[in-house]
């Protein structure tokens, strides 16, 4: 168990991690943040969340990178505070789509799927498993991302890409919001990506579609939860 300053550290460094793909120094940390506290302070604090496995320090950087472990505290702290303006205004978005397409769930399915990808900057899959039929989107946008200049994650994301429409349900995927970060990932081993998924349903619980979005690690999990978790809200509201 990490303390209440050590949270808020850890909480500060995943922030610009995430924004800058770069390991985060305690010095910057002192600086950016009113923490009260010195960057020799901050940095023995950093110190201890190494040993705790919240953090890692690359082999030639004076900065810190966080962990899985890092990334399951942040995230579950996440689900708990997405921004009520980011879901409003992801909620339009999406509700325009769903009256657009009502009459054809296979074109919303399409649609949906380019929409999330280009506002998640992430990879998208929307998946009908009772009719056996995908509508898969991002490549594109995610290509853009640092990560891809890595070996190592451009071979993760894509056996995942491949292999993610057969072995769906593997996730076991469930109504609330699923999250799997790095290693959690069922499907195959992937240090360097992380999954969003739901599966969405109707008053009579029949399944509508799974959905999963899948991006680096290092992914905007505010704005990735925010837009799952509106589309699940909003489709399962229909009859």
């Amino acid at each position: 168990m990490i303390t209440e300053r050590q949270a808020k550290i850890l909480k500060a460094l995943m922030k610009e991690y995430i924004r800058t793909a770069e390991p985060v120094s305690s010095g910057f940390l002192a600086e950016k943040y009113n923490f009260g506290l010195c960057s020799s302070a901050i940095r023995i604090e950093m110190q201890n969340l190494i040993q705790a496995d919240y953090l890692e320090q690359p082999h030639t950087s004076a900065g810190r990178v966080p962990t899985d472990k890092a990334y399951r505290f942040f995230v579950d702290q996440m689900l708990l505070e997405i921004e009520k303006e980011k879901e409003q205004k992801f909620e339009k978005m999406i509700e325009e789509i769903v009256a657009r397409d009502v009459e054809d769930r296979f074109r919303m399915a399409s649609d949906l799927a380019k929409t999330l990808s280009e506002l998640s900057s992430s990879f998208i899959i929307v998946n009908y498993p009772n009719d056996r039929l995908s509508w898969m989107s991002g490549l594109d946008e995610i290509v853009d991302k640092p990560e891809f200049t890595q070996r190592d994650f451009i071979s993760e994301f894509l056996h995942l890409v491949d292999d993610i429409e057969e072995k769906i349900e593997d996730l076991q995927i469930q109504r609330d919001i699923k999250i799997y970060i790095g290693e959690e990932i069922p499907i195959l081993k992937a240090d360097n990506v992380s999954i969003i998924c739901t599966r969405i349903e109707n008053e009579n619980n029949k399944d509508i579609a799974n959905v999963a979005l899948i991006g680096p690690k290092r992914m905007n999990y505010g704005k990735n939860i925010s837009l799952i978790k509106h589309l699940n809200r909003i489709l399962s509201e229909l009859t």
